[in-house]
């Protein structure tokens, strides 16, 4: 089997479909793409790629900036401001329960974060990770809930769940 090299990766909301539309332009020129999601070793959580084999990768690559239907595909910055650094790291038996609680308190103040390790060993390390533009104001959320301390987090999920509380529920069936 040849080595599967990465010709897009996308962790939009539309990333499953974007990742149809290239898979679907390099099938029809004959190549053998394939779609890796989060499941797949060595793909980041929220993440979809298209991969194909490395003698491939420069007609895939072509054929990607040459067809029209991959500008309905949304327009990838590949700046290194969006390359991923680690902003929290954890080893232990509760390093997988602090990486998810970061992870939701950043995306909770609107930073997208991934969180890195293996489920299966969850002994292991842990690592959060954000856009490095976004490092500062991540670090800053973070010192801020740890100042903050329990007693914040208690309130804060009290005031949610009052809430949701007194939301209507769709009762259709």
């Amino acid at each position: 089997m040849s080595v599967l090299v990465t010709v897009y990766r996308s962790m939009d909301a539309t990333a499953k479909d974007d990742c149809d539309v290239i898979v679907d332009i390099l099938t029809a020129e004959g190549l053998s793409p394939v779609i890796l999601d989060d499941s797949a070793p060595g793909v980041p959580e929220g993440t979809f790629e298209v991969q194909v084999p490395a003698d491939q990768l420069q007609k895939a690559e072509q054929l990607i900036a040459e067809n029209p239907l991959a500008d309905e595909v949304e327009q990838v910055d590949d700046s290194s401001d969006l390359d991923l650094e680690t902003i929290f790291h954890a080893d232990g038996t509760l390093a997988e329960v602090e990486s998810m609680e970061i992870k939701n308190l950043l995306e909770a103040n609107g930073i997208a974060a991934v969180v890195v390790g293996n489920s299966v060993l969850p002994t292991m390390s842990f690592e959060v990770r954000v856009a490095r533009d976004q490092v500062e104001r991540a670090r800053e959320v973070l010192n801020e809930a740890q100042a903050a301390g329990p007693a914040a987090a208690e309130e804060a999920e009290a005031l949610f769940e009052s809430e949701t509380a007194n939301t209507p529920k769709n009762t259709n069936t």
